[in-house]
């Protein structure tokens, strides 16, 4: 009896070693399947990627014209496949085989973009000192693979220097070690007057007009292609990621409606695992 005993005892360890590694491996696993176009089917009758990065050169267009965007911006890489089946980048008159780059085919309605190219970094806010605004601090944000943060209301005035700026419908995720393993990232909403900053740790995107879903890219940064290709500089207990590893990071850009489609999906496998 003492030997059946020891032998549930065992059995139940192992059980419960293998319900905590599955809880940290599908999250990884699902996402990972999702932005490879693995996750949702593909339907034809809807719009194309190429469509939603001519929507996105129109909205960059429109930032120009308002002051609100440099015209080096509108300079971008086209990235396409040759007759030969390799990859090719074109940025003006120079084209590059990327083929070596390339991490995984993706679906033919979907497009390889840079991260620089549609998604404005680091953007700025404008206000008057006296507006009330978010302060987060990287406390504040939760690590996992939800987007939850909370805040501290100050005068903007008290907050414009010296913090990242962010807004209303801006996504951002920690740049340093452990916090970017651990996922502390977060789709801001709700700010006071629509405006914040915080922790200088964080990198801010944010998608130009309606074109990306906020969380596809949220998706995106805690996906294991994102996570664990990066590479780091600094001491040991405080690494950041090299400058240069978002900007250049190669996004899989599905068409609107796919994205809408695949966030549907995560979320509810995302509730069956719960």
């Amino acid at each position: 009896m003492e030997h059946l005993t020891k032998r549930l005892n065992q059995l139940l360890e192992k059980k419960i070693e293998l319900d905590n590694y599955l809880a940290k491996q599908l999250p990884k696993a699902i996402l990972q399947e999702a932005i490879q176009g693995k996750l949702v089917p593909q339907i034809a009758e809807e719009s194309t990627a190429k469509d939603l990065l001519e929507q996105i050169k129109l909205e960059k267009q429109n930032l120009v014209k308002e002051g609100k965007l440099k015209k080096s911006a509108l300079v971008t890489s086209i990235i396409f496949r040759g007759d030969d089946n390799r990859y090719y980048e074109k940025i003006g008159k120079k084209c590059v085989d990327i083929t070596e780059e390339i991490p995984f085919p993706i679906p033919a309605n979907w497009q390889w973009v840079r991260i620089r190219d549609v998604f404005q970094l680091n953007p700025k806010n404008e206000a008057d000192d006296e507006t009330l605004a978010a302060f987060i601090p990287m406390e504040k944000i939760r690590a996992g693979y939800k987007s939850d943060f909370t805040f501290d209301l100050v005068k903007w005035g008290n907050i414009k220097k010296g913090f990242i700026h962010f807004a209303n419908g801006d996504v951002a995720f920690a740049k340093i070690t452990p916090c970017f393993q651990n996922r502390k990232s977060a789709i801001f909403h709700d700010l006071p007057n629509g405006i914040g900053a915080g922790t200088t740790e964080l990198k801010v995107l944010r998608p130009y007009g309606n074109t990306i879903g906020r969380w596809y890219l949220l998706y995106f940064l805690e996906s294991p292609y994102f996570i664990d290709e990066a590479t780091f500089k600094g001491t040991a207990n405080q690494q950041r990621i090299v400058v240069g590893y978002l900007e250049n990071k190669l996004f899989p850009l599905p068409p609107k409606e796919e994205q809408q489609r695949i966030v549907a999906q995560i979320e509810k496998l995302f509730e069956q695992l719960h």
